[in-house]
């Protein structure tokens, strides 16, 4: 089930090095990861949080928002 708010959401750059660099100190932290990974795939990409976190980003499942300042209306 998608949802049509977060669908239309487009972050820049800079969001997404935030929100995949929060993620991976999480997982650096002992999160649990969002993705099921086998052992496999963890040994292709050397336990590296950053890539799992990535990963996690690409299939749209952090739970991490932004919030951006709206412009007041005067």
């Amino acid at each position: 089930m998608t949802n049509k708010i977060t669908d239309k959401i487009k972050f820049t750059k800079y969001e997404v090095a935030r929100i995949i660099g929060a993620r991976a100190l999480q997982i650096g932290m002992g999160a649990p990861f969002l993705l099921k990974l086998d052992k496999e795939k963890l040994e292709e990409i050397n336990y590296n949080p950053v890539e799992i976190a990535k990963m996690e980003y690409e299939k749209n499942i952090l739970p991490i928002t932004i919030t951006r300042p709206m412009p007041e209306k005067t």
